[in-house]
């Protein structure tokens, strides 16, 4: 009842967002019919900041017929309540932050820490992982930020620049004209992945003044490229461009096979971060 059920409704939701099945049941709606959302097996987790709620009181007796355990989170553990609870966690305060000592706000607040630290401790119980708690908020960002794999964006077949460590430059240049990627990959004769090749390579070689004709592919790429692969995060795979300041991203499988690129805006404008 009043705010201490509002922290009621927070913490369900809370602790179904975390993996553990709840719902909000309203004392007062609960003698009228909304005890059939309550059956053998459950739990039930009762707050009364005073534990002398009259509401809460009433609802007790059906809820012990109906033989389910009641956890009570109460500012008074020798409480009517506390008393016909099987478990009592206290929760009390010295006084309220209002400087009336009248409005329920530090023992508000007490509470809803208490039911996030049940939550948690349920979550840990239960060994949810990230995937987990994607699943269940899959159109949020904190959902998306641990759902989404590089997979999921990267592009794949002709729309990956591929060139040979032996492509002359010129045609290295056509290359990564058509791809529009601003790089290109660079393998070797097993074509595993020996490099990349991006437009700043380029421009900082034109600065040279030097004749680009006899040059290679292999004679300009970056022979440390940065990689990563098709089952990582997409938030892995942003974190990875941020801290070596670059835009793309190669994919590689087991055998350092270039399997696709990911770029910085594809990441973005999945808007998972």
């Amino acid at each position: 009842m009043g705010k201490s059920g509002l922290i009621g409704r927070k913490i369900a939701a809370t602790l179904a967002s975390t993996g553990t099945p709840a719902y909000f049941l309203h004392p007062a709606e609960g003698v009228h019919g909304d005890l059939g959302m309550v059956a053998r097996g459950d739990v039930v987790l009762a707050l009364s900041n005073s534990g002398e709620t009259d509401e809460v009181l009433a609802i007790l007796p059906p809820l012990k017929r109906l033989g389910v355990p009641i956890v009570l989170l109460t500012g008074n553990p020798t409480s009517s309540l506390a008393r016909q609870c099987e478990v009592v966690l206290d929760v009390s305060v010295a006084e309220e932050a209002c400087p009336m000592n009248l409005a329920p706000t530090s023992s508000t607040t007490a509470a809803l820490a208490a039911g996030d630290a049940l939550a948690l401790a349920l979550l840990d119980l239960r060994g949810l992982r990230p995937e987990d708690y994607a699943a269940l908020h899959p159109r949020g960002t904190l959902g998306w930020r641990a759902l989404f794999r590089v997979a999921d964006l990267m592009l794949v077949g002709d729309a990956v620049p591929i060139v040979p460590e032996s492509t002359p430059l010129r045609e290295v240049i056509i290359e990564m004209t058509q791809k529009r990627k601003g790089m290109t990959t660079v393998v070797d004769r097993e074509g595993r992945l020996a490099g990349v090749i991006t437009d700043g390579d380029l421009r900082r070689l034109h600065l040279q003044d030097g004749s680009i004709d006899d040059l290679t592919a292999g004679q300009v790429a970056s022979r440390e490229p940065k990689m990563i692969r098709a089952d990582d995060l997409a938030a892995k795979a942003l974190e990875v461009m941020e801290t070596w300041q670059i835009t793309s991203l190669v994919i590689v499988d087991q055998a350092r096979q270039p399997v696709g690129i990911i770029h910085m805006h594809d990441i973005l404008r999945a808007k998972i971060v």
